[in-house]
């Protein structure tokens, strides 16, 4: 390995990105599994996030960004739930080196895949847009409106990491649609029903008993039994959705992928149906609670997954061009891309 000048040192601190790039070329399998990384990354956070409010840890670190207006970090003194909201607090770094990995090995691909770069810099900026928005909610008390619009941002980092994911397993070339136009028209209506469900189900949760903390927090002023039976009404109509999409698929001949997509999705929601109703059923045990919202953003995916199975991407062809050397100081690679 050459010795690094102090022209690269100056060029390192100027764009360290493009100085990766012009160094390291992954190969696809670690740009796939950087952009799984993040995805499951995505998800871990809501799972964490639900235990920090079903151990009625919301307030455990009561205010932001600091733990307390003396200490960054948890004390012994604030006991457990302290740690666990200060864990949560942790993981978002986790999290971020996730992204931050997934954007280093979409911006170093060759050719350059400007279109990853993108969706990893948007997983980027709703990170640190999301966790300023968790600063509010602990700033103020829980509101379970700020409570819901955290559950939000974090479904559509979910989605971008989703979509990352998918086109790092795909060409570069424009994309050609699989199935028929009406076929799509089923999907999107299935796509807005799914999201109408996310938006119900912090609905559900904003007016729940579980409200985050064990003091007074404040709750949505809604019928939770009402809301409640809208949220399994629409969770039928997505699956009935889904069932008649994989009837037309079939119908239709069309190719195995959005079959075996559609498929995963019906098992998926399933399994979801069966956690919702035991749960509600048996008074909303926080365990079974946490495992709804693991698969809401599994549901999720999984919805998002259908989609993109819809169409495919081949590889550009590329003839075979001489080697070159990449200049990190560059005017054409300078900045985020």
């Amino acid at each position: 390995m050459p010795n690094l000048t102090r022209a690269d040192a100056l060029a390192a601190v100027r764009n360290p990105l493009a100085f990766i790039a012009a160094r390291w070329t992954p190969d696809p399998r670690t740009v796939r599994r950087a952009a799984l990384a993040a995805l499951v990354m995505s998800v871990l956070i809501v799972v964490t996030g639900g235990a920090v409010r079903l151990t009625g840890s919301g307030l455990g670190c009561p205010t932001w960004p600091k733990c307390t207006d003396d200490s960054l970090t948890a004390t012994s003194e604030m006991g457990l739930h302290g740690a666990i909201e200060f864990g949560n607090r942790m993981l978002t770094y986790v999290l971020c080196a996730a992204v931050g990995w997934a954007i280093i090995a979409a911006r170093s691909t060759k050719p350059h895949r400007r279109d990853l770069t993108r969706l990893g810099w948007a997983q980027f900026w709703i990170v640190m847009s999301n966790a300023v928005l968790g600063g509010i909610v602990v700033l103020v008390g829980l509101n379970p409106y700020t409570v819901a619009a955290h559950f939000v941002a974090t479904s559509a980092l979910i989605a971008v990491a989703t979509v990352m994911w998918q086109r790092t397993r795909e060409g570069d070339a424009p994309s050609r649609p699989l199935v028929g136009k009406a076929v799509q028209q089923l999907v999107w209506v299935l796509i807005v029903a799914s999201v109408l469900l996310i938006l119900v189900g912090t609905v559900v949760t904003g007016a729940g008993p579980h409200a985050g903390d064990s003091s007074e927090v404040e709750r949505m002023p809604v019928d939770w039994e009402a809301v409640s039976k809208l949220h399994a009404v629409l969770a039928w109509i997505v699956v009935t959705l889904t069932f008649a999409l994989w009837f037309v698929l079939k119908a239709v001949d069309a190719p195995k992928g959005p079959l075996h997509r559609t498929r995963d999705l019906f098992l998926v929601l399933l399994a979801q149906g069966a956690i919702g109703y035991v749960q509600y059923f048996t008074d909303l045990p926080e365990l079974l609670v946490g495992l709804h919202m693991f698969g809401s953003a599994v549901t999720w995916i999984a919805v998002l997954r259908v989609l993109l199975a819809l169409r495919e991407r081949p590889e550009v062809a590329v003839p075979d061009l001489p080697l070159q050397s990449y200049d990190a100081t560059s005017a054409s690679i300078a900045g985020p891309r």
